[in-house]
């Protein structure tokens, strides 16, 4: 089963209305010799085939029309395939037809034959298949044209099935343009299956419908599936091309080379894709101003690029394009749209700021500053209130000494002469000057062409002023010796009238004499010594003396200078020792350096003479020796072997013209190893040093003193106490609990406080010793531990005097303590005591009983550190690892006195 052929009756009268006006076109053209091609027998779709020669036919023509649809041929004469075909061994022919003509309905008329003539021929191709295929139930490729005329219903094909041999057949379809938007759009006829269209459809809304073909019994039996039929729309050339903004505003720099890229248009289709009905080509139609063309268009892509290198905003700054776009590759059939293109032209600085005058004149008063003396204008023909118009002035000759500025006016971009550094008429009457002017903006064009900068020249003549006393140099100078006698008369400072170079009838004030050391002479400037000048007083620098001098005319102007005295100096100052106080340390050096100074000047200064000023009778030189070092410092040796203490030593130095002072010296012998070590040491080693303590070191002592009160007003109430509570133990309670503790390492040495064990030394303050709590004591090379009953046990003040031994308070060894000594019964009996209470008071619960960890047992903990366990309640068995204090170094020889009096 496949679809019927149409009817013959309506092909047949479509074909006649082709014919006739295939007719008109004959009568109006004339024939033209006959052209053959050899090609291929399969072709595509858009293949160039060959070039025909229509100018040797007609002189000139506006319509080409080609019978067969399958050929497209343009004005040039270029022959191509418009759809991909396949011939047959047969010659296949076809007629040109070249018309010229300016009626539009003719026009119209030709194209619709061309239309109507290319579904003739889909329609006969469908025909040929359709007779040498065998008829089955199975879809049909079927179309329809867009927009198409009618008459309505139009017949599109039949569906048959083979089965409507044997059975009654009924057809239906269902789908989008049947029982579905857009509805009744297709039917089909129930008994012989021809398929209709009751209206024009628009592509653009509905490219092709799927429809579903149903082919029935009248009792509901299908003999056949559901047969899917695809109706395809075919396109018409019923859409404007349209661009994509009304108008297009693009700006492009003057003076630009040629093809500079300006922009780009676009516009859409909405008819169907890659064909000729989207295939759009761009150009311009008009431009204003018309002449010169400056502007060209690329057909395909839309692009705008210069086509002249001669725009100039200065002349013209907006160009506007008229463009068009047309489908069908722009044939004059085609549809087209036009749109308006705005090109603004950028400036570029290719135009140089000209002054407007070559030459200026002005004038100023002198002494003025800071005042505006010209303006100067420019013309350019840039753009205004940009960088390629502003200009920037700048002074190129005149201007050496600085007295001239030139700035510009932002607002009107003039150049603003002014004076920053006042001019004086008596140095210079007139100042021609030169001013340039370039734009903020580099000049684009090449320098060669012309000038970069352009120059003018200014004039400026000084005005002259009536001015007051000049004060010049600034800073005078009179040399005077020192200790010169008072009232002696010297030159002094002198200010002149500028215009008269005169010093007459001017008057002079002294303004500033620090030391008001001399007098000044109110009409002649000269200054007479009133006080004795002193080159070596702290405030004179260099040995220059300032003092300011006022000076003034009848008219009361003014003006001020300094006047220096350079005092020259006198040998007038012998050479002194400025320390007085020399340390030599005794037991590292035998000498000490002394350094002498002369206030003097170099001249009468170094090299210095040094001796010892001793009696006849003092043994002065057997007990020192002095050796020169340099010009000014010698090395004092003490040559015997002199006790410590402090020794007046008188030294003599004498500068190279034989002025000499003495300069007593005094000299300590120290037992020390550097000088601080002696500075605030008090001892009969060291002589007669002194601590002073400040007010902050007197407040902090007082505080300590409140301190230790309130502390001892806590011992006391927490004694008292104690001393209240029954007692909770017998006495031979603590002698039954033996606390077992393995040896440790050795303790730091450490001195530490111990309540209830105090030691009053004869003639010294109370000191407190702690001792090795809880440590065991040597007895047969067995470590014990004795416990003591309560009681309270105290030593009596020692008697005599000297350094004895006692245990070390942290370690067990032996250590120097002044004027008492305490024997090993008596710290026995004192650690007893102690620890007796201690252990009586420890650890207990509220029925006196001692607490699960009370005993504790304490491993090994091995042996190898130097400084031993940490507290002063362990002990050392063995006195061994103390060899580093016997080479501790010097300086902590000091720190060791402090804390162990001798």
């Amino acid at each position: 089963m496949a679809p019927a052929r149409p009817t013959r009756s309506r092909s047949g009268a479509l074909c006649g209305h082709l014919l006739l006006a295939l007719t008109i076109l004959t009568f109006t053209c004339d024939a033209c010799k006959k052209v053959v091609l050899q090609v291929p027998s399969q072709l595509d779709a858009e293949k160039f085939v060959g070039r025909v020669n229509l100018k040797e036919c007609f002189q000139s023509a506006n319509l080409i029309y080609s019978s067969d649809p399958d050929f497209q041929i343009l004005e040039d004469g270029s022959l191509y395939t418009t759809n991909a075909i396949l011939l047959s061994s047969e010659e296949r022919s076809f007629t040109i037809l070249l018309y010229n003509t300016e009626n539009q309905e003719e026009k119209k008329l030709l194209v619709l034959l061309q239309h109507q003539t290319k579904v003739l021929k889909k329609r006969h191709s469908k025909e040929k298949v359709l007779r040498r295929a065998k008829r089955r139930w199975a879809p049909i490729p079927c179309s329809m044209q867009e927009n198409s005329l009618g008459p309505f219903p139009l017949f599109l094909q039949q569906i048959q099935s083979d089965t409507a041999q044997n059975y009654t057949i009924f057809y239906s379809i269902r789908g989008p343009g049947v029982d579905r938007e857009p509805t009744n759009l297709f039917y089909v006829e129930r008994d012989t299956g021809n398929l209709y269209c009751t209206r024009p459809v628009d592509r653009e809304e509905y490219e092709s419908f799927e429809l579903i073909a149903f082919a029935t019994t009248p009792d509901g039996y299908t003999p056949e599936l559901p047969l899917p039929l695809v109706i395809r729309i075919e396109d018409e050339n019923d859409n404007y091309p349209i661009f994509t903004e009304t108008t297009y505003v693009f700006t492009v720099s003057e003076n630009c080379r040629v093809g500079s890229t300006v922009g780009q248009v676009c516009a859409t289709d909405k008819d169907e894709p890659d064909t000729m009905h989207t295939r759009l080509k761009y150009s311009i139609i008009e431009q204003l101003p018309a002449y010169p063309t400056l502007f060209s268009m690329h057909p395909a892509t839309g692009v705008i690029t210069t086509s002249s290198s001669q725009l100039d905003r200065e002349l013209i700054d907006k160009y506007q394009l008229k463009i068009k776009v047309q489908d069908m590759d722009g044939q004059y059939f085609g549809l087209q749209t036009t749109s308006t293109c705005i090109i603004n032209i950028g400036d570029v600085n290719d135009n140089l700021p000209t002054f407007t005058r070559t030459s200026y004149v002005t004038s100023v008063e002198e002494n003025t500053v800071d005042v505006e003396i010209l303006r100067v204008t420019v013309e350019d023909k840039d753009l205004m209130n940009t960088v390629n118009w502003r200009a920037n002035y700048t002074i190129l000759k005149g201007n050496e000494n600085g007295n001239f500025k030139i700035v510009t006016d932002p607002k009107t971009n003039e150049g603003v002469l002014c004076v920053v550094k006042p001019l004086n008429y008596e140095e210079r009457q007139q100042v021609n000057l030169q001013i340039g002017v370039v734009n903020e903006a580099p000049y684009s064009k090449e320098a060669s062409s012309q000038s970069v900068m352009s120059t003018a020249t200014v004039t400026v003549n000084v005005k002259n002023q009536d001015e007051g006393p000049e004060c010049s140099p600034a800073v005078q100078t009179v040399q005077i010796k020192e200790n010169v006698p008072v009232g002696t008369k010297s030159n002094g400072y002198k200010a002149y009238d500028p215009e008269t170079r005169s010093s007459s009838g001017i008057r002079y004030k002294k303004l500033t004499d620090p030391k008001g050391w001399v007098t000044i002479d109110e009409n002649e400037g000269s200054i007479t010594i009133f006080r004795n000048l002193d080159r070596e007083v702290e405030s004179i620098r260099d040995g220059i003396y300032n003092i300011t001098i006022l000076a003034s005319d009848k008219d009361g102007r003014t003006c001020t200078g300094t006047l220096g005295i350079i005092l020259e100096d006198e040998n007038d100052n012998g050479p002194v020792i400025l320390k007085r106080t020399v340390v030599i340390c005794k037991t590292v050096l035998s000498s000490a350096d002394i350094v002498a100074v002369d206030p003097d000047g170099p001249t009468n200064g170094p090299p210095f003479d040094f001796s010892l000023e001793s009696d006849p009778d003092s043994d002065l030189e057997r007990k020192w020796r002095l050796v020169k070092i340099n010009d000014t410092a010698a090395r004092l040796f003490f040559q015997e072997d002199l006790p410590f203490g402090t020794y007046r030593v008188p030294v003599r130095i004498t500068d190279r013209h034989g002025l000499s002072l003495i300069t007593p010296l005094n000299v300590i012998l120290c037992d020390c190893v550097t000088e601080n070590d002696c500075t605030l040491r008090t001892d009969a080693r060291t002589g007669h040093g002194e601590v002073r303590l400040g007010k902050w070191a007197i407040l902090a002592i007082l505080l300590g003193i409140a301190l230790l009160f309130c502390i001892l007003f806590t011992l006391v109430c927490g004694g008292t106490g104690a001393a209240k509570q029954p007692k909770v133990f017998p006495d031979d309670l603590a002698q039954q609990n033996l606390i077992v503790s393995n040896t440790e390492a050795p303790g730091d040495d450490k001195i530490c406080p111990t309540n209830g064990f105090t030691t009053h030394t004869v003639g010294s303050s109370a000191q407190g010793i702690c001792g090795t709590l809880g440590s065991g004591v040597k007895n047969g090379g067995q470590e014990t531990i004795e416990m003591a009953k309560s009681g309270h046990q105290t030593l009596e003040p020692c008697r005599g005097t000297g350094h004895h031994h006692t245990l070390d308070s942290c370690r067990g060894g032996p250590v120097e303590v002044d004027n008492c000594r305490y024997t090993y019964s008596e710290w026995h009996n004192l650690t007893q005591t102690h620890l007796g209470e201690k252990v009586q008071l420890c650890n207990q619960d509220d029925k006196h009983k001692h607490a699960q960890d009370y005993v504790l047992t304490y491993n090994y903990e091995g042996k190898g550190s130097v400084a031993g366990s940490i507290g002063c309640c362990s002990e050392r068995p063995e006195e061994d690892g103390l060899e580093f204090l016997d080479h501790l170094e010097p300086k902590f020889r000091t720190l060791a006195e402090a804390c162990i009096k001798r």
